[in-house]
């Protein structure tokens, strides 16, 4: 995993401390100068994907450090530092292309908002960048990868699915991919996406559960400047950067009642509004939504609108668990040793009978994604030329073994993060990956173990 870098400016040390230490627990790679000369220095001979900066600092300033490290390259996010009554000149900096500013005081939350929105906006950016490209070649390539070949097993229940995703691909349905965790929804939602008319145009992905409900209709409609506090600049939603595109609209069911109610208008009159304006805005965007719940008991329940159902439910694709399709681990497990191999360099044969026979014994409850997790870390661990049994241990004999866990590894000195992270990860393999379940036992929401595991995602932290 490629890990994001930051650069620190601030001429106050305990200030430039305390910012570094904040995102260095969010797993950004941090450096830190102590003025912008320094900092102008560093933009010009290494590279970074942000710069946090101070406004006010002695002979270099912070203004001044916007305007290099755009001149040296303008796709450096830039988050400034501004004290109170310096709002003028935070305004002046949003003109010069910084992305944001934090106005002082502020707490660790702030900064880790604001940057994360900062790395989330670059990402989409550079991602329309190249979808916008007009390279021939990189186009064929992203066909490739995602064609529906890219979707591994010869059972009869994925030749249905891929029966099923070839038909609907071309047209412009609104599609519900259902499955459990790990199945390979979004690569099934890629695959329709490069496979149609669409497949030039933006793909934009939003994880509906990885974002608090008070950010989630910006993010998706966008806002008009001086919306809200805060609100400095208008800003494009998600809708709007998929325009003439694909919306992948992950985790459905994470959406809050009056979301879903604005979400059914944008799907039958193709029109929204960004919040702060009442003008509605057309667009063109086909919507793939997934799901790991079973839906029809969410409307049951009223957790989910039942007209929404409908209108999200127009083509839907059931992933089958890996459970139900074992004779395609052979295949999977092939697939995986040979991209894992050539990741890291290794020269492994293949996995004998015994492996596979015991890899085809289990149930695999995180589905594909799991499974692929073991012969990834089998892989890196292998210092032989064939995966055998030894090298995959897996989670239930983990706990026989422990009794507990991993809650064993719970020592003194450990920070309250690791220990969380460890006891959230640990709960989750002790009831099989239900988080449902998981989530009761820890005394947590759904919603806040979904936003842990995606952070500890993002850290590179494999999730069953």
């Amino acid at each position: 995993m490629e890990f994001k870098r930051i650069l620190v400016v601030d001429d106050e040390p305990l200030m430039r401390d305390f910012l570094v230490e904040t995102l260095q627990r969010k797993k950004y790679v941090v450096e830190s100068v102590g003025n912008g000369a320094q900092a102008i220095e560093k933009v010009k001979a290494e590279n970074y994907d942000l710069v946090l900066t101070d406004m006010r600092m002695p002979e270099v300033s912070g203004m001044q450090v916007l305007k290099e490290t755009k001149k040296t390259d303008f796709n450096i996010e830039v988050v400034i530092i501004t004290a109170f009554g310096e709002v003028d000149d935070a305004v002046e900096a949003m003109k010069l292309g910084a992305y944001d500013y934090i106005q002082k005081p502020f707490n660790a939350d702030k900064i880790e908002i604001v940057v994360d929105r900062a790395m989330e906006h670059q990402r989409l950016e550079n991602e329309n960048r190249t979808l916008r490209t007009d390279n021939t070649q990189l186009r064929n390539q992203l066909k490739e990868k995602y064609t529906f070949s890219s979707i591994v097993g010869v059972s009869e229940v994925m030749r249905k699915v891929y029966d099923a995703i070839e038909m609907i691909a071309p047209t412009k349905a609104t599609i519900l991919i259902n499955g459990e965790s790990g199945t390979g929804k979004e690569l099934v939602a890629r695959a329709i996406h490069y496979n149609s008319d669409r497949q030039n145009k933006p793909f934009i992905k939003v994880n509906c559960a990885a974002l608090p409900e008070s950010l989630m209709e910006s993010e998706l409609f966008g806002h008009e400047k001086g919306a809200f506090t805060g609100a400095i600049r208008t800003t494009k939603g998600r809708f709007e950067l998929a325009h003439t595109g694909t919306l992948l609209l992950d985790d459905i069911t994470e959406l809050s009642l009056p979301l879903q109610s604005k979400m059914l208008r944008v799907l039958q009159e193709r029109e929204f509004e960004r919040v702060g304006n009442p003008s509605p805005l057309c667009v063109d965007v086909r919507v793939v939504a997934t799901t790991n719940r079973e839906l029809k008991k969410e409307v049951q329940e009223g957790r989910f609108r039942e007209d929404l159902f409908y209108r999200l439910n127009v083509v839907p694709v059931c992933l089958p668990p890996l459970r139900d399709r074992k004779e395609d681990i052979p295949l999977l497990v092939d697939h995986f040793l040979r991209k894992y191999c050539e990741e890291n360099g290794r020269d492994i044969k293949g996995i004998d009978d015994g492996a596979i026979e015991k890899l085809m014994a289990q149930d695999w409850p995180g589905n594909v994604r799991e499974l692929e997790n073991h012969v990834e870390r089998a892989v890196v661990l292998c210092r032989d030329d064939v995966l055998t049994e030894r090298h995959f241990q897996l989670e239930h004999e983990s706990a026989e073994k422990s009794g507990s866990f991993g809650l064993e590894e719970l020592e003194p000195g450990m920070t309250l993060r690791e220990m969380e992270k460890r006891l959230i990860l640990s709960t989750l393999v002790s009831e099989s990956n239900n988080r449902t379940r998981a989530s009761g036992i820890l005394g947590i929401s759904v919603r806040t173990l979904r936003n842990k595991l995606n952070e500890y995602s993002n850290q590179g932290i494999k999730i069953p």
